[in-house]
C-alpha cells in the first residue's frame, strides 16, 4: 500500500512557478494558523508593498518561524540590487510596519474568511479578486513615509 497524498502536490505551480524561492511548505489543506500558508501570503503582501512604495523594483522576502515562538526567528530581504535604500533598512521598516506574528498575519490579511476554495485553481498569487488581500498595496504610503523619516 502506498500513499500518493494530496498535500503539497502543486507547491511551485501554486506560487511563483520557479521564479522565486519557496520554503517547501504546502498551502492546501492548512488553515491560516499554519505559517506555511499565512506567512507565504504575508510575504507576498509585504514584497508588493515595498515595490509599490518605490523602495525597490524587485523584492523577495524570507521569514522563518520556530514552533512555540510567535515572533519570526528571522526576516530577510533581497532586492537583487534594485533597492533605493539598503536591504537591511527595508527589514527594519518591515518589522516596524507589519505584524508578522501568526495572529498578526491572520488579522492583517483577514484570513479567517471562507476564501480558500478560490485558491484551488489558478494559483494563490497574481490574482485580482478582492478576496486575495495579500495582493493589496495599501501599506505602500506608510512604508514610503517611514523610509523618509516622516
Amino acid at each position: 500500500v502506498a500513499d500518493a497524498g494530496l498535500t503539497g502536490r502543486k507547491i511551485i505551480v501554486d506560487t511563483y512557478g520557479g521564479m522565486a524561492r519557496h520554503g517547501g511548505g504546502a498551502f492546501s489543506g492548512k488553515d491560516p494558523s499554519k505559517v506555511d500558508r499565512s506567512a507565504a501570503y504575508a510575504g507576498r503582501y509585504v514584497a508588493k508593498n515595498i515595490v509599490a512604495a518605490g523602495l525597490a523594483k524587485r523584492c523577495e522576502i524570507q521569514v522563518s518561524y520556530a514552533i512555540g515562538t510567535a515572533e519570526p526567528t528571522s526576516v530577510s530581504v533581497n532586492t537583487f540590487g534594485t533597492g533605493t535604500i539598503s536591504d537591511e533598512r527595508i527589514v527594519q521598516l518591515i518589522r516596524a510596519c507589519f505584524d508578522l506574528k501568526p495572529q498578526g498575519l491572520i488579522d492583517m490579511l483577514d484570513l479567517k474568511r471562507p476564501i480558500y476554495r478560490a485558491t484551488a485553481a489558478y494559483g494563490h498569487f497574481g490574482r485580482e479578486e478582492e478576496t486575495f488581500t495579500w495582493e493589496r498595496t495599501d501599506k505602500a504610503e506608510d512604508l514610503r513615509a517611514a523610509a523618509n523619516g516622516s
